[in-house]
């Protein structure tokens, strides 16, 4: 079986050509109302977007070939040189995985047949949302929700970091299923570095900020689910925060109608900070037993959340899968990509990044096949480096929003890149295998 130019436009037309409702596929909200404006091989964001979506958009079409260290050669060509390695290894690993669903449906079956390991590039942020859900389990809610009913949301991260433009889509919402108006919303913002200026808006009545390390939100949790149940609380300040402003906050609390804590994983990067998600959820089930409250994780960009479901739908298992034994496997801590390089347990790397020139690969001494965007940030040149179309741009997809509810469809906008769709060259290697 050969690679070829799947998913891949005809010329595009010298007259340019408008597009509505195209989904950005450049954060994990997966926004799909943007305008674009097509002339030639140019693209344009003439509505709705935000500056991640017009840097991802409008980045200039550049012309890249596959290489086989570092030499030019034909896709075939990289695809036997990839093959090669993959054929060798004794324990290959499949990483970044910054791709659409069927691009994830490819990789497993690849992994499946070179008996390797698959991981996210944002593995550990996903685990420690898992150590929760596996051993607490979790009371959670979606975005269509938070629109359309939260009173009260708590934020444990700065979300607009991340997602910019989640209080347009989703708190500033003009008109929402329940009401001819906006919900009146209570934000409550708990850490450190926030901007309060964008949050600012329809809806938002009140801005609340509660300043603390980020690694010491756990302890804020904590004392305000002590609050909440009548127990005494004999420390004046609890992680430098005023006890006053905790009973303040316990009140807010009981008095909402729907309340919402919110957080990023990724961001949570300091050591154990599953406990500090252990304490959010804990706090939300103890809320639950006598009014209606929810937590909402808000990872989901490079493909992460499509990554993750790909990986439940075809294993059985969450991400951080093993086939090395013929069969699925899973442990989040054994199969981590970044564990498994620092020992040396795997011999190949297998870095998929199509969404994204963000997404680099580890530097590692081992032999290395990176698929990725035409303009893929290298730290070194990757033994096999293969430029694929990107989903949403060159070539039509799926991919699943952030809250794992909603699969969104991806355009071919025609910019005719002559690149091949990632799926074609994941099976094509694995057909050379």
């Amino acid at each position: 079986m050969t690679a070829v130019q799947a998913g891949a436009s005809p010329a595009p037309a010298s007259a340019s050509e408008s597009f509505s409702n195209v989904t950005c596929v450049f954060c994990g909200l997966h926004c799909d109302d943007l305008e674009i404006e097509r002339t030639g091989q140019s693209l344009q964001v003439t509505r709705n977007g935000c500056g991640k979506a017009k840097a991802g958009f409008e980045r200039p079409l550049v012309k890249s070939e596959p290489r086989v260290g570092g030499q030019p050669v034909s896709l075939n060509e990289a695809v036997a040189a990839a093959a090669k390695i993959i054929r060798s290894s004794a324990l290959p690993s499949f990483g970044g995985l910054g791709t659409d669903i069927d691009g994830m449906r490819a990789v497993m079956s690849l992994a499946d047949k070179a008996r390797g390991v698959v991981d996210h590039a944002m593995g550990e942020g996903y685990a420690q949302n898992m150590r929760v859900l596996q051993t607490r389990g979790w009371f959670m809610t979606t975005l269509t929700e938070v629109r359309n009913r939260a009173d009260l949301l708590i934020f444990t991260t700065d979300v607009l970091k991340y997602h910019h433009r989640f209080f347009e889509r989703v708190i500033h919402a003009p008109q929402t299923l329940f009401a001819d108006g906006p919900v009146k919303r209570t934000i409550v913002l708990i850490g450190e570095g926030y901007d309060t200026g964008p949050i600012s808006g329809p809806g938002v009545d009140e801005i609340v900020t509660i300043s603390c390390a980020s690694d010491r939100i756990g302890e804020v949790i904590s004392a305000l689910a002590t609050l909440s149940k009548g127990a005494p609380l004999p420390a004046e300040t609890i992680a430098g925060v005023p006890k006053p402003q905790l009973e303040d906050l316990k009140a807010r609390c009981e008095k909402a109608n729907y309340g919402v804590i919110i957080w990023i994983p990724s961001a949570f990067a300091f050591a154990n900070a599953d406990l500090t998600i252990h304490r959010i959820c804990d706090f939300v089930k103890e809320m639950n037993v006598k009014q209606r409250f929810a937590g909402l994780t808000l990872g989901g960009s490079e493909g992460s959340t499509s990554a993750a479901a790909v990986a439940a739908w075809q294993s059985g298992y969450p991400l951080r899968v093993s086939f090395a034994s013929g069969a699925p496997q899973f442990d989040p801590e054994l199969y981590a990509i970044p564990r498994l390089l620092k020992s040396g347990e795997t011999d190949a790397l297998v870095w998929l990044s199509s969404l994204t020139p963000d997404l680099a690969a580890p530097q590692t001494s081992i032999p290395t096949i990176v698929i990725g965007t035409f303009d893929m940030k290298l730290d070194r040149e990757p033994d096999v480096f293969i430029p694929v179309a990107t989903p949403g741009i060159d070539a039509r997809g799926q991919i699943m929003r952030v809250d794992g509810n909603v699969v969104l469809p991806l355009r071919d906008l025609h910019r005719a890149s002559g690149l091949a769709n990632s799926i074609a060259v994941l099976n094509a290697i694995e057909a050379a295998l």
